[in-house]
């Protein structure tokens, strides 16, 4: 899906650049301008990288309860 039409970046592209690295929507934003022209795609960039940050936070929790029960 794209998320940004004004630079077509698709939530794809988003989502590599953040199991490539990417922590915050600032970086997603120098990395690939998204939000610059009219700013409609924010919404759904901002929830791309707070979703990821969950997912990241759910599986340190789990990797740690497994070697804490270990």
């Amino acid at each position: 899906m794209i998320v940004c039409v004004c630079h077509n970046v698709s939530d794809r592209t988003i989502r590599a650049a953040i199991d490539a690295g990417a922590t915050s929507l600032s970086e997603i934003r120098a990395q690939f301008n998204v939000g610059a022209c009219c700013g409609k795609c924010l919404p759904s960039a901002k929830a791309l990288v707070s979703e990821h940050q969950q997912a990241t936070a759910t599986r340190f929790t789990a990797l740690r309860r497994e070697l804490v029960a270990a």
